[in-house]
């Protein structure tokens, strides 16, 4: 800081800010903490009297902040104290060269909350002439958390910040997932550590880094959040259940679709820049990327998506259990049916939810010969009381599957 006021004409004034720096604040407050702001130290220090307000000179801290000067000034050749209407105007630069990580920006709202270099934050209590200053610089700090109380400061103009720091000032593109527009926005920004100097929306962004703002926005989400269809949903059950009792296949729990998610959904998010835009995509078409076109055929033979009843009726498999895949079907379409139907190549038969004529369920069994044997005769006695219309066999097993009641007479 000595230095740089050296080479700006301003070696005096350098010298008295790192006096009154090195020592106690040379003001006291009479009822409270005195305004941050340096400049009124540096005219209380030669002229006492241009004080007034809630301060007063503390004249011992006064002495030796004048010596240290002078000592300062002797040792950097400074010429004698000279008044400058503008010194004012160069504390903010000076300060700087002295605690560059300490320049601070105003944060929005009503507190003069500032956010410093370093990322850290920082605060002025009360209302105080630099309340309102875009920038400044803070000389002396607490160690407050999370925001530091600003004892010590001046301020700063952008113009200057840009001047003394151009060197370290960098430019980047930030594309991130903006959580309160719901969508992935891109800017060019150019920062000096953590203040951002100037923000503007960038007109064309990289494609890859908008695929992957949008990549971690799905993941910090979790793929159940997913848009998923229900032709979605019954794919991903149909694999997983043919993985569960075949590890060879792909795992589509939500841990693994997580871990994959670049392989299965990212080429898919090309133009996608909104969390609304995700329901364009068509999951069914994403997750059937993962099997080649020999798998795909495989699971359809190994995990159909209907079973085909007596009656020719196609009813949908529930795959939502791997342990037992089931159909639901009006019981009076499987008369003579002696077997339940079985998926993954015989291996595993489906549970039969059997309903009424009204869908209401009866009996579920994975034995149907059995439930013929046994409780079919409980069940009809039931059923015949409350649905006299509909066939109810004494021998099911030789009876015609239908879908009709009996016919009008």
């Amino acid at each position: 800081m000595l230095l740089g006021a050296r080479a700006m004409g301003a070696a005096r004034l350098g010298c008295d800010l790192a006096a009154l720096l090195s020592d106690r604040d040379v003001l006291r407050g009479r009822d409270g903490p005195v305004d941050a702001d340096l400049s009124l130290r540096l005219e209380a220090l030669h002229d006492p009297a241009s004080l007034h307000g809630a301060a007063e000179v503390d004249r011992d801290v006064s002495r030796r902040v004048r010596a240290e000067s002078d000592r300062l000034a002797r040792q950097l050749g400074a010429g004698a104290r000279t008044k400058n209407a503008d010194e004012h105007d160069l504390l903010g630069p000076l300060l700087a060269l002295a605690y560059p990580e300490r320049v601070a920006q105003r944060r929005p709202g009503t507190r003069a909350r500032f956010v410093l270099r370093n990322g850290r934050g920082a605060e002025l209590a009360g209302a105080q002439s630099l309340s309102e200053s875009p920038y400044l610089v803070a000389a002396t700090l607490d160690d407050r958390r999370p925001e530091a109380r600003i004892h010590l400061a001046a301020p700063i103009t952008i113009e200057d910040v840009r001047a003394t720091f151009a060197d370290q000032i960098t430019t980047d593109d930030v594309i991130e997932f903006d959580e309160g527009s719901a969508a992935v926005v891109a800017r060019r920004q150019e920062r000096l550590g953590a203040i951002v100097l100037r923000d503007v929306a960038l007109e064309r962004a990289d494609s890859e880094r908008v695929r992957a703002a949008m990549l971690d926005a799905v993941r910090r989400r979790g793929v159940g959040a997913l848009p998923w269809s229900v032709g979605a949903r019954r794919l991903r059950e149909r694999i997983a259940f043919v993985s569960h009792h075949d590890p060879g296949w792909p795992d589509t729990s939500d841990g693994a679709l997580q871990r994959t998610l670049d392989d299965w959904l990212g080429p898919r998010l090309g133009g996608v820049r909104r969390l609304a835009d995700l329901d364009g995509i068509d999951l069914t078409e994403a997750l059937a990327s993962m099997l080649d076109w020999r798998r795909r055929r495989e699971l359809d033979e190994l995990a159909p998506t209907h079973a085909v009843m007596p009656t020719g009726s196609r009813i949908p498999i529930d795959y939502r259990n791997p342990d037992a895949p089931s159909v639901s079907v009006r019981i009076q379409e499987v008369f003579g049916l002696t077997e339940s139907p079985r998926v993954l190549g015989g291996r595993v038969p489906l549970t039969m939810e059997l309903l009424s004529p009204a869908h209401r369920p009866v009996q579920v069994t994975r034995d149907l010969a059995g439930f013929w044997r046994t409780s079919y005769f409980d069940v009809r006695k039931d059923l015949r009381g409350r649905y006299p219309k509909h066939e109810w066999p004494e021998d099911p097993l030789t009876a015609t599957p239908t879908k009709r009641a009996k016919p009008r007479r």
